[in-house]
Parts: C-alpha cells; sequence; structure tokens
C-alpha cells in the first residue's frame, strides 16, 4: 500500500480515533485527506454535514495526523447557484473565507468543480423543492477565473475537477485528485507510484492508477441535495 487516500466532508471519526480508526490507518506509511467544505454544511443543501466554521476547525488535528499539510486538499467542490425568495443565491460567496482558512494552515492545494446535475440529482432536488440553476458557460469561466485569483492570493493552487469547460481559465489547473507524481513526493520514503490514467474515471479526469474501495450500496447519512453516489433520493 503506498498511500491511503480519503475523502470526507466531516473528519471527526478521525480525529477522535472512534472505532481506531486513527490506530488502524497508522500502520500505512501516507495518508492524504480530500477534505469537502462547501459552506453548506448544516442547511438544507446538507443538513447532515457540519457547520462550515466547525468542518474548518478541523484542519489543525488533520494534519497533525498526515503529517504534513500538503498532504490534504481542500474541496469546495461543488459550487452551486439556485434561487431562494426570488434572489438568485450561491455558495461561492464564501470561498475566499474557506481558502484564508486552508492557507493558513499551510495547505496548498485546492479544488473546485461546479455542480453537474445527473437525474438521480435532479429528482432529488424537485423532491425537496430546491430550485437549483444552472448557470452559463461563460459565467462559469468567469467565476472560475475569479476563484483562481482569490486562491493564488493566498499562496494556493486552484484545480478544476473533471470540468473541460473550464480549460485554458488562467490560474486554474485540471485535477488529479489522485496524483501519482505528487504523492511519490510526498511518501517519506519516496516510494515510486503509478503515473498511468486511471482507465475507469471519466475522459477529462487526470487521476493515476489507484484501487477504489468504496462503495456506491451505501446510504450517506450527509443527504446533500446534489450528490449523484447516494442510493436513495
Amino acid at each position: 500500500m503506498h498511500t491511503f487516500v480519503l475523502w470526507s466532508k466531516d473528519f471527526s471519526n478521525l480525529l477522535s480515533n472512534a472505532h481506531g480508526l486513527r490506530d488502524l490507518l497508522a500502520v500505512y506509511d501516507q495518508l492524504y485527506l480530500h477534505f469537502t467544505v462547501t459552506g453548506l454544511g448544516g442547511t438544507a443543501v446538507e443538513p447532515g454535514v457540519p457547520a462550515y466554521r466547525d468542518a474548518l476547525a478541523q484542519l489543525g488535528g488533520l494534519a497533525e495526523i498526515a503529517g504534513d499539510p500538503r498532504r490534504i486538499s481542500v474541496r469546495f467542490d461543488p459550487v452551486l447557484f439556485w434561487e431562494e425568495e426570488g434572489r438568485v443565491r450561491s455558495n461561492i460567496d464564501l470561498f475566499s473565507e474557506v481558502a484564508e482558512a486552508a492557507a493558513a494552515r499551510g495547505i496548498r492545494d485546492i479544488r473546485m468543480s461546479f455542480a453537474q446535475w445527473y437525474g438521480k440529482a435532479v429528482r432529488r432536488a424537485v423532491h425537496r423543492r430546491f430550485a437549483f440553476l444552472a448557470p452559463s458557460d461563460e459565467e462559469q469561466r468567469s467565476r472560475a477565473l475569479e476563484m483562481a485569483a482569490i486562491a493564488a492570493a493566498r499562496g494556493l493552487v486552484l484545480h478544476a475537477c473533471t470540468q473541460p469547460l473550464l480549460d485554458g481559465v488562467p490560474g486554474l489547473r485540471p485535477s488529479a485528485c489522485i496524483d501519482g507524481a505528487l504523492l511519490e513526493s510526498l511518501h517519506p520514503r519516496h516510494e515510486p507510484a503509478s503515473r498511468r490514467k486511471d482507465r475507469a474515471q471519466r475522459a477529462a479526469c487526470f487521476c493515476t492508477e489507484s484501487k477504489d474501495i468504496g462503495s456506491y450500496t451505501q446510504a450517506c447519512p450527509h443527504g446533500c441535495v446534489y450528490c449523484y453516489a447516494n442510493p436513495k433520493i
């Protein structure tokens, strides 16, 4: 096992060593943590997720566990737009605060994407009466440019996750969420990792080879309205 990569919107179980989780993971040479903080935790959009400031408070403990803040990527993902009480709302206004908190902990990578509304998520949104909006291509590129500038001003690199529409936006890099070259450079003994593209991923995905041990049959308690994976609507 080269690196154990974890994704979550709430790492409290890891931080508290619930079920001995921290002890179990300590046997691996390297952990890499993708921490999703969209600013919408505790709202109707992400009802089971911690409020974003509570989530950001976990960063210090996560850096200690990872051993190097470069082994943490904060994900402002997805960026959402919706209509509420006759107004267009978005979580993008909170990006600056999330980026500031990440930079203060020595994290250098932050990732984003605009919400992609798959059929299952659309049905869930209709059921919950969530009036999501799909911004134009031009607006997405413009907003991504603003986000890249905010990230760069704080010493962060902004990556776009599987969003070909954003190719060529200055300051924005395509994302390899599992990046063999990066994981090799951060490994305590610099053990080699695969640089080959993971063929199981979408064509626009830059991830290198890995073994996915997750399951799409489990129902996540976070209940995010936009989720494409949760089997329960």
